[in-house]
């Protein structure tokens, strides 16, 4: 009865960072539940609310940004649904110490992992959807979401920054590939790959072609122990 008590209150909790109360807390208890826990857990949720949110945040950058041409708009939206951007959010809202995951999970740090974050905040705005609709899920959006402007762009100029620096020690330029693509056709993952004279200097995740390339470019940076 103690660990039922307590965790209603970590769920309110959670509600109370989120501004919203849940009808269906269930929902909320399933978006929680991390993939270690087998049944119920919240992948169906992050599949859902990862179009929820490139809808939402599409919407959102074509009415505030009008004079934006369909690539810039591309790369806002990349950079505000991206891990870098979910990860914080999650953490900021409590989403980490409520998830339900197996003690091997915890053990590991699975509480902290930005990859985990940012898909337990995907599955907390499409329980959002479901529980309130389309407008709630918009609304929850924009009280949580930070603006393009004040978003960390590590990756907008790391490939020109590579460059730079292989310049820097009179080599040739690095060479970049796309080496693997995922997910549905009208939302895939690239994985890029950037290598110089045969050697793999980095990797990288996004979904355009030069979104992967620029992490990738950002993680050989990383690699070289450069500041990012």
């Amino acid at each position: 009865m103690v660990r039922h008590k307590r965790y209603q209150q970590g769920l309110k909790k959670v509600m109370d960072a989120l501004g919203y109360q849940f009808k269906n807390t269930e929902l909320l208890v399933q978006a929680l539940t991390h993939p270690s826990m087998k049944e119920n857990n919240n992948q169906r949720l992050e599949f859902l609310g990862d179009a929820v949110l490139q809808f939402i945040m599409s919407d959102k950058l074509y009415r505030e940004h009008p004079h934006e041409k369909e690539g810039d708009l591309t790369h806002l939206r990349a950079l505000m649904v991206c891990e870098d951007t979910l990860s914080p959010l999650a953490r900021a809202a409590g989403l980490g110490e409520a998830l339900l995951m197996d003690h091997g999970e915890e053990l590991t740090g699975g509480r902290e992992k930005p990859s985990v974050l940012c898909d337990v905040m995907e599955a907390v705005l499409a329980a959002v959807y479901l529980d309130g609709g389309l407008e709630e899920a918009r609304n929850l959006v924009l009280r949580l979401w930070p603006t393009p402007e004040s978003v960390h762009r590590p990756m907008q100029d790391s490939k020109g920054r590579l460059q730079e620096l292989m310049q820097q020690n009179g080599a040739s330029f690095p060479v970049y590939e796309i080496i693997g693509t995922s997910g549905p056709p009208h939302d895939p993952q690239f994985e890029a790959r950037v290598t110089h004279e045969g050697k793999t200097l980095g990797h990288g995740l996004g979904r355009t072609k030069k979104e992967a390339e620029k992490a990738a470019a950002l993680d050989a940076l990383r690699q070289m122990g450069e500041p990012v």
